[in-house]
């Protein structure tokens, strides 16, 4: 049986608490980062909702936004933390996004996300939502809110305009624990060989 990943939350403002609930009922060890050592050994990190000023604001006081830009592993990024990770911030995400585009707090709402590839739609909670203005050439659109993307991926970055973890469908989660073992089972492909034993390669 493989050990559990090692997912942490940035636990700075927003809803960190309810990914956190989510990813340990997955399975995950999670770890609640609030200073730059907190990334060592982690497997992947989530990025929250909440107000993403004041998760830049606080990010780069405690020196976190040149921590994330270093992490290797993948991100989840929601709301708030989407926004974080676009162009016009951390600039690892190719997208530019429109914050609070589809409304203030007041006209928060719920709606069916269409996934790509699957017949039953995600129930998505839009507070304060993103709206994604523009992607770049290698943003794969993995969900749809009449016809516009709120669920994409760009590499080892998953990004939504809605908080996945407000409801009981786990399916966002459980496609970013996939990315996460899929890049760890990669790294230990790529190990070298130990004690003179040759190297064997999934796939050979």
């Amino acid at each position: 049986m493989s050990a559990p990943l090692n997912i942490g939350v940035l636990a700075l403002q927003g809803a960190f608490r309810e990914h956190a609930r989510v990813l340990r009922a997955l399975g995950a060890e999670v770890v609640e980062v609030r200073v730059p050592s907190q990334l060592d050994g982690l497997d992947g990190l989530v990025l929250p909702g909440g107000e993403s000023t004041t998760i830049v604001r606080l990010a780069e006081l405690y020196r976190l936004d040149e921590a994330i830009c270093g992490f290797a592993g993948p991100i989840l990024g929601t709301c708030a933390g989407m926004i974080v990770l676009d162009r016009e911030h951390l600039g690892l995400a190719d997208l530019s996004v429109d914050r609070n585009a589809y409304g203030r707090q007041v006209r928060s709402f719920e709606a069916d996300v269409d996934l790509a590839g699957e017949a039953e739609p995600l129930r998505g909670v839009f507070i304060r939502a993103p709206r994604i203005r523009a992607l770049g050439d290698g943003v794969s659109v993995l969900g749809e809110l009449d016809g516009e993307p709120v669920l994409v991926r760009d590499g080892r970055l998953l990004l939504a305009s809605f908080h996945p973890e407000l409801t009981d469908d786990t399916r966002v989660h459980e496609r970013f624990l996939e990315m996460v073992r899929a890049q760890a089972h990669e790294g230990e492909a790529s190990l070298p060989p130990t004690n003179g034993k040759e190297e064997i390669r999934v796939g050979a």
